[in-house]
């Protein structure tokens, strides 16, 4: 029989037939290799096998005996199948049941012998084994009882027994897996080579072996995940940026306008982030902070001081109220340093040209701007990695909030951003890198050759990251982290508000408006009707068409319910995405209404009460005088979500809150949400949203491309460490892996899969 490798696709695998081949595609399962790395997500332990006269209600044991009787009836409310077989040992008998697995029956045979794996149930006052798995007995060691069992995820059709099974048979054709770890990792850190941890994980004889195979596929993920991390600041500290010149006379200067003094973190991240702009190598640097920390003022000063160089910077973040933002808050701070600020979104651009002077400007015109140098710093959206973006000399580029773009916008943004004097015939690199190991070249992997100038970098972010995660996922970033807030703000009041206090709430709510404040109102992204439950188990499958569509319906509904039920007394707007972004870009029905720039522009202005809207309000927006945050459906967001809704309020000199209404969440939503009311600062909360929702849910599974053992193995730091000392080992002795084929081709395989932000 001819060989499987595991590139195989299912089909080419004699023993199963189309039908089966197809369930496993609803698993994502469609080559060998899948299948191979379908772990199970858990064992049962079978490994005693009981008498019959020992077992209690509850206990899950296995039992073996022989089949006295077996049949099958139709209960009469359900219309579903029971089968049912009488079973005995030298002890006594019982009875096993089987419900809606008709092929059961065909199965057992009266006179055989069998063990049985389940839980004991009780039913009119007799224990019996409700759906245990069985084996029959014969000559063969039985697989599936009596010792341990994996449980593999399912789908209809297709049982655990089913996927053991089928794995079995691959093992009997499959060739061997050639090892990709170096001899000397797995030996220090006690691991099975790949074709025993395998083997191991689907067929283990104990739990011991289970675990350590698990170990060994969870440090492999983390080993190749910290010698991405290594190797990317090995490669970039070779690259060459433009050393800027800080005066600091004219820092000082910067410093002096600003009408309050940075906190110290602040001052301490300034200094961090010009050090590295002094250096000729690209800076690469993560700018954390809570909400509302002055991230922003800390890039606009090194934004400034660039320029001032004869550098552009750009600017980027996910939204377009977010980019507006930035762009009046440049222009509020900065406007008497310098002119030469635009704006670019998708039909929209502006410069700031200095002594008050604003303008519109043709898009095309806006472009040959940029080309020529005219614009220094260039605040945008996904626009600006436009192919027809083209920056005379780029210097810097500024990404704020990296992780809320697109998966595909985020594969841009190791395209885009193209200078004319730091490039050569092809683009650079928002975030540049050598690849000599993936492309086999001299080249870096944006296309400039050794040599060239590339920009620096630095990436800001209010989402606060638990340490384990910035040890391996933001492992190649250094770090600057501003942990206070502006001098006098007060601390905002947070209240969980159940169905049966919402009035309560809306009373609390009209009394601040009456004072003159102003509140937000935030929905989730999905349907709140019930009959949508299948929407709501499936929301991240939609697609950005179908979420904005439910997006709107549920903004209307909120709207419509406060409008004319709730408030109908106070001036309530709605923000959603459908609506256009700017005046300048009605179109057609869409200008009968207002634009998303007009109603922030209300809100702003004080002339709107409540403002219902999307999460659109997580990142940016700052109005001091909105002193509400209230939060429907808030069991449905993440912790460090919510701290950053909270944190869009308490800005001004008044007393804010902020309201996390619930539906009827369960227990354990009910505790995470009550974290939020405990926790000290965002990185607190982060640890404690991790701990709540696990890596794979905090990141996005299908957005980092890692498998659930590695996600579940970023909250083990031993592990994280331990995998982060064999990388920097492998790479002290072979920088470029050149005696390492093995591992160099599946380093390349790894930086192609997997993409965090």
């Amino acid at each position: 029989m001819q060989k499987i490798t595991l590139s195989s696709e299912l089909y080419e695998v004699r023993s199963l037939g189309p039908r089966f081949i197809m369930k496993f595609s609803h698993l994502g399962v469609k080559t060998v290799k899948d299948l191979l790395w379908h772990f199970p997500s858990r064992y049962e332990d079978w490994t005693e096998n009981s008498k019959i006269i020992d077992l209690h209600l509850g206990d899950s044991k296995t039992v073996s005996g022989t089949i006295q009787e077996i049949g099958s009836k139709r209960a009469w409310k359900r219309h579903t199948v029971i089968v049912e077989a009488i079973i005995s040992d030298d002890t006594g008998s019982m009875r096993a049941v089987w419900f809606n697995q008709p092929y059961v029956k065909d199965k057992l045979k009266e006179g055989g012998s069998a063990s049985f794996s389940g839980k004991v149930s009780i039913r009119n006052s007799e224990l019996y084994l409700s759906n245990p798995r069985y084996e029959l007995i014969s000559d063969k060691e039985t697989k599936y009882t009596g010792g341990l069992v994996p449980i593999y995820p399912e789908t209809r059709g297709l049982t655990s027994k089913g996927i053991r099974a089928t794995i079995q048979k691959i093992f009997e054709n499959l060739e061997t897996i050639p090892e990709f770890l170096p001899h000397e990792v797995l030996e220090e850190n006690d691991l099975p080579e790949v074709n025993e941890a395998l083997r191991n994980i689907h067929f283990p004889k104990n739990i011991k072996e289970a675990d350590t195979a698990k170990k060994r596929f969870a440090f492999e993920e983390l080993f190749l995940l910290q010698l991405n991390n290594l190797y990317q600041k090995i490669s970039l500290a070779k690259e060459k940026a433009p050393a800027i010149k800080v005066g600091v006379p004219e820092v000082k200067e910067m410093l002096a306008t600003l009408p309050f003094e940075l906190t110290d973190t602040q001052k301490k991240s300034l200094s961090e982030v010009l050090q590295d702009l002094e250096r000729s190598r690209p800076m690469n640097r993560l700018l954390q902070g809570d909400v509302g920390s002055g991230k922003t003022i800390v890039a606009g000063i090194a934004a400034l001081v660039v320029a001032n160089n004869g550098y552009q910077v750009a600017l980027m973040a996910p939204t377009e109220i977010l980019v507006r933002q930035h762009y009046k808050t440049l222009m509020k701070f900065f406007k008497g340093f310098m002119g030469g600020i635009g704006l670019l979104v998708s039909k929209e651009a502006r410069i700031f040209y200095g002594d008050e002077l604003e303008t519109d400007v043709k898009k095309a015109n806006f472009l040959k701007e940029i080309t020529s140098g005219k614009v220094k710093i260039i605040v945008g959206t996904h626009a600006l990695i436009e192919k027809n973006v083209e920056f005379q000399k780029l210097g810097l580029v500024i990404v704020d909030e990296q992780h809320r773009f697109g998966v595909s916008q985020r594969a841009a943004l190791t395209r885009p951003v193209r200078s004319k004097t730091s490039r050569t015939s092809a683009d650079t690199h928002v975030h540049p890198v050598r690849d000599d190991i993936s492309n086999g070249t001299g080249r870096t992997s944006n296309g400039v050759k050794n040599g060239g100038v590339v920009p620096h970098f630095l990436s800001m972010s209010a989402t606060p990251i638990p340490r384990t995660i910035m040890m391996t996922v933001f492992g190649d970033l250094d770090l600057s982290i501003i942990s206070e807030l502006p001098k006098g703000r007060k601390s905002i009041v947070t209240k969980i508000v159940d169905p049966e206090n919402r009035d309560k709430a809306y009373a609390f709510i009209r009394g601040q408006v009456r004072k003159g404040r102003q509140a937000f109102v935030i929905c989730p992204r999905i349907e709140t009707d019930d009959s949508n439950e299948k929407i709501k188990n499936q929301n991240e499958k939609l697609s950005e068409r179908q979420l904005a569509i439910l997006e709107v319906k549920n903004v209307k509904e909120e709207y419509d319910k406060l409008t004319k039920k709730v408030f109908p007394d106070l001036r309530v707007a709605m923000l959603h995405g459908k609506m256009p972004a700017s005046s300048s870009t009605k179109r057609g029905l869409a200008s009968c209404g207002k634009s998303k720039e007009e109603t922030m522009n209300d809100f702003t202005a004080g002339e709107t009460d409540i403002l219902v809207a999307t999460s659109v309000v997580e990142v940016g927006v700052d109005v001091p005088n909105a002193t509400i945050m209230m939060v429907e459906g808030s069991e449905r967001f993440g912790l460090a979500q919510l701290y950053q809704f909270r944190g869009r309020v308490g800005r001004g000199v008044h007393q804010s809150f902020c309201f996390l209404f619930t539906e009827s969440p369960t227990r354990r939503a009910h505790e995470r949400l009550k974290s939020i009311l405990t926790a000290k600062n965002g990185f607190e909360l982060a640890e404690k949203d991790l701990k709540f929702r696990g890596p794979g849910e905090f990141l996005g599974k299908e957005q980092t491309g890692m498998p659930d053992i590695a996600m579940n193995a970023l909250q083990n730091p031993g592990l994280i460490a331990s995998a982060r000392g064999a990388a920097e080992s492998v790479l002290k002795k072979d920088p470029n892996l050149k005696t390492l084929p093995n591992l160099k081709a599946k380093f390349k395989k790894f930086r192609e899969k997997v993409h965090f932000e």
